[in-house]
């Protein structure tokens, strides 16, 4: 199957994806120490979190989208406020949405495969993908902007994709209810930097798929 869309994981909701026009860029950095944190444990619900990918070829083509499982995770939580957390994504169950594939030569599956094998997220030796949080901040509104509405903080963590792990900044709605934590969140990141590239960067094939992929996640946790 040729010129399939890649995308991820953390992290675990979604709009069109291009450039952050209707979705926050998240910030990339190197990746960062992962600071202590004290509070009480919250289990992640992993039968209703949902994580959403959706990416398109140039142009805003063809776009693709779907969902993957996340596994494993908690968070914490210290005077009503989380504090750190983490979680796991189970590559292999990445799926691509069969309304997204509308071309008649092309399925969801056959889609499904070539983004599983080495051309893209190799999970035969690449299974899981992880989030670890490393700050959150709140959110000012007065002094910064983010096309999430409702947004209440700031959350960093080192994204591992594959072999590789940068840090990522992004707005997210959090609150937090005695003994549940909900938390949603939307944004974009550029697949090229964890070096996921078709055949190789810059190549035409490569070229046709956008480098911009919107990740969006549905969290739910509780007090353990």
């Amino acid at each position: 199957m040729k010129h399939t869309v890649p995308a991820f994981a953390m992290l675990l909701a979604l709009a069109a994806c291009g450039g952050g026009a209707s979705t926050d860029q998240a910030k990339t950095e190197a990746k960062q120490e992962v600071a202590a944190t004290t509070g009480a444990a919250f289990a992640i619900d992993t039968t209703t979190t949902t994580v959403q990918w959706r990416a398109t070829h140039k142009g805003g083509f063809a776009p693709r989208f779907g969902v993957i499982k996340v596994t494993d995770g908690s968070l914490t939580v210290d005077n009503g406020a989380v504090t750190g957390g983490s979680f796991d994504v189970n590559m292999n169950s990445l799926t691509t949405d069969p309304a997204s594939v509308t071309e008649k030569d092309k399925k969801s599956t056959d889609l499904d495969g070539h983004l599983k094998s080495a051309d893209f997220f190799d999970v035969a030796k690449y299974p899981t993908a992880k989030f670890v949080i490393t700050g959150v901040a709140p959110f000012d509104s007065t002094k910064q902007k983010s096309l999430l509405p409702g947004a209440t903080n700031l959350i960093s963590g080192n994204l591992t994709l594959k072999d590789s792990t940068l840090n990522i900044t992004f707005p997210a709605q959090i609150a937090v209810n005695g003994n549940d934590v909900v938390a949603n969140a939307k944004f974009v990141i550029d697949r090229s930097a964890w070096g996921i590239s078709y055949k190789t960067d810059g190549s035409p094939e490569d070229w046709l798929i956008s480098k911009d992929v919107e990740i969006g996640f549905s969290l739910k946790a509780a007090k353990k």
